[in-house]
């Protein structure tokens, strides 16, 4: 007797009777694994209770002929509260998605309840046919803890990694037979971790949702800000998540400060407070930083980036059509997100005039660091300081500037850009810890040191070392602020590394010598006989002025770097006299800027030594190490071992709301909140 395969029900039916063609669910948001592989774990969305966000779905159906006529979304099935919003992809959706496909959204919903829930979207096509997906997030339940932080600063050192840091040490601090001289000011904070720093769709982040992981308690796409990605081309109607500066403010009135030396515009400013898919519309990016201020608390706001706020018939503006927005007011779809977020609808206003409007309100506005000290903090509580129309110089140049070194074309650099009066970060942080100190309900003040990470791009290691130093002198300034008042919680930390750098070691050289061997040329000149690894390196000393930087980068057995993640470049070892070209400068080409090296494959060129890169293109890229984050003051002991980006939001927001709990270093993860409640 033959032997007869028995299928499964499921499938012998589907063998005898083919399946009839259906409409699909081709995005659900918030994003999960539940939706996209069918596993409730890992959880990808996390929100605090009551934290604000956006649900979509977008429906697919089965033929061009058809269309979806009415959908339903469900948290833990019930029907959500907020209005339903169906948006046809004929007005406008991502390539390769049809348009008959629906937009199905949601906003500003929220869930008090802490726990598991469960959400659902049930759409009905013009037949009759239904579709139903359901994906999951979780509400982090915060527990009761002792004294509640009245501030927050996240000192955030763009690309700054172990690298980064521990060069600025050497440079700044010195060694001594293998002890620290004097240790930087991010090393004495009592608390370290380490942060894993992927992105939603990549391991390796970029700035935007390295940023916004911190301060929204999610992981967002490359590119995108407190948004999660969605199928429409408009770059503002994503669906939204509430920052903390948003949260805070709404339930505590807290204030936001935000300081920068990038262009204001750019990701990680941008980062805590704007809501787009494309980190380069700058037009509505800097619109939304004024227009949604009484949502954000916004009140100091300082950095590069003046050209924003210009009319676009100002020379030097970079306002346009393209890179602003307006929300339509009959398509429920973006009518929603003022009506439920209460947020600006925006407009095509490319000829407005931002800086008069910012003083209208009530800012008091700086452009130049003499303007800035003359601001008296206790006559204002709201401040714009624009010290450049992109962003401002770095640190070297800066420092140049002051000492009056003729290191530009034109005299020094910050000369050739027609800006001699810059502040330093320590200097911009002072005025607006000054003016925040003010606010009765506290406030969240993020400060960004940019061009660590610019300039590790471009592979200039004495200009990415001196913003670092730059950098841990405003950690000092913070640090000591936080111990005076004792109810400020600091965190110092990146958002992700940039370049693989890598400290090989020391000059084996005199800086005389080396220039000798450069002259030379070639690896058997350039590299062979200069570099000193292991006991070679030594310990490089280098000399501090009375202004806190090195008398000079150029010494004898120097400290050498290299890089892991670069591109083709030349390589002599010694400081580049000039900057790269910013491609972001209005007038970049125009002389003297377009004198300078216009990518790094064009300097060093003199002493013959190619270093092959790993990655194509002229630049150094990011990479997917762990960075280190250090904390101070009440709730700091909450950041210690390997922890994800987005947990850094959730334990600030504990401190915030519900007081600091007290930290077990021996108690597990999952027993943290029963000791917690023990101790109180």
């Amino acid at each position: 007797m033959k032997s007869r395969l028995l299928l499964p029900l499921g499938l012998a039916l589907t063998a005898a009777f083919p399946a009839l063609a259906a409409p699909t669910v081709s995005r659900l948001t918030p994003p999960s694994e539940l939706f996209s592989s069918g596993n409730p774990a890992p959880v990808i969305a996390r929100f605090l209770p009551d934290q604000r966000f956006d649900l979509q779905a977008t429906i697919r159906p089965d033929e061009a002929s058809r269309s979806i006529t009415s959908a339903r979304l469900a948290i833990d099935g019930q029907a959500v509260e907020a209005p339903v919003a169906l948006h046809p992809c004929t007005s406008g959706c991502n390539k390769g998605v049809p348009d008959n496909a629906m937009i199905v959204t949601a906003r500003a919903v929220s869930v008090k309840k802490p726990g598991l829930h469960e959400f659902t979207v049930l759409a009905t096509q013009s037949d009759g046919q239904t579709v139903t997906a359901r994906g999951n997030f979780e509400v982090v339940p915060l527990v009761a803890g002792g004294q509640k932080i009245r501030n927050i600063i996240i000192l955030l050192g763009d690309g700054m990694g172990a690298a980064q840091r521990t060069a600025a040490r050497i440079v700044a601090g010195g060694y001594a037979q293998g002890k620290v001289i004097q240790p930087l000011a991010m090393d004495t904070f009592p608390v370290t971790g380490m942060v894993k720093t992927s992105s939603l769709n990549s391991v390796v982040t970029d700035s935007s949702p390295g940023m916004t992981a911190y301060v929204s308690g999610n992981k967002n796409n490359n590119n995108e800000e407190g948004v999660f990605p969605d199928d429409t081309v408009d770059p503002f109607d994503n669906p939204r998540i509430e920052y903390l500066s948003e949260y805070l403010h709404r339930t505590q009135g807290k204030a936001l400060g935000i300081v920068t030396t990038a262009d204001v515009f750019d990701a990680t400013p941008a980062g805590n407070a704007v809501h787009t898919s494309f980190r380069g519309a700058g037009t509505g990016i800097v619109d939304q930083f004024f227009d949604d201020r009484r949502l954000t608390g916004l009140s100091v706001l300082m950095g590069g980036g003046r050209k924003w706020f210009l009319p676009a018939t100002t020379p030097g503006s970079a306002r346009g059509d393209k890179t602003d927005y307006a929300f339509s007011a009959t398509d429920a779809h973006t009518a929603d997100i003022p009506r439920r977020w209460g947020a600006s609808p925006g407009a095509m206003d490319k000829d407005r005039d931002l800086l008069d409007e910012f003083q209208k309100s009530g800012f008091r506005y700086a452009p130049t660091r003499t303007a800035l000290d003359a601001i008296d903090p206790k006559q204002t509580d709201t401040l714009l300081g624009l010290f450049a129309l992109s962003n401002m110089n770095v640190a070297l140049d800066k420092i140049d500037g002051r000492r009056g070194r003729k290191s530009g074309v034109n005299g020094s650099v910050v000369d050739d850009y027609g800006l001699p009066d810059q502040p330093m970060l320590d200097e911009m942080a002072a005025k607006a810890l000054a003016v925040l100190d003010r606010k009765p309900k506290g406030f969240v003040l993020m400060v960004e040191g940019a061009s660590i990470d610019k300039q590790a791009h471009n592979m200039d290691t004495e200009r990415w070392m001196l913003d670092t130093i730059e950098f841990d002198r405003t950690v000092k300034l913070v640090r000591d602020y936080a111990e005076r008042r004792g109810d400020t919680l600091v965190i110092v930390t990146a958002d992700h590394e940039c370049s693989g750098a890598a400290l090989i070691g020391g000059s084996r050289l005199t800086d005389a010598r080396l220039v000798e061997q450069i002259a030379k040329g070639g690896k058997e000149n350039v590299r062979d006989p200069v570099v000193g690894v292991y006991e070679q390196a030594g310990f490089p000393r280098y000399t501090l002025a009375a202004d806190g930087y090195p008398e000079t980068t150029n010494i004898d057995y120097r400290l050498l770097v290299g890089y892991g993640a670069n591109a083709d470049r030349y390589e002599d070892w010694r400081t580049s006299p000039l900057p790269l070209q910013d491609s972001q400068q209005p007038f970049v080409k125009q002389e003297p800027l377009s004198t300078y090296p216009a990518m790094p494959f064009a300097r060093k060129m003199g002493g013959n030594f190619l270093v092959t890169g790993q990655v194509p293109g002229e630049s150094a890229v990011h990479t997917a190490t762990d960075v280190p984050l250090s904390a101070f003051g009440p709730g700091a002991y909450a950041f210690t071992g390997v922890i994800d980006n987005t947990d850094v939001f959730f334990k600030v927001a504990q401190a915030a709301v519900r007081g600091v709990v007290p930290f077990d270093h021996g108690a597990p993860a999952h027993k943290k909140k029963e000791k917690a409640s023990t101790l109180r």
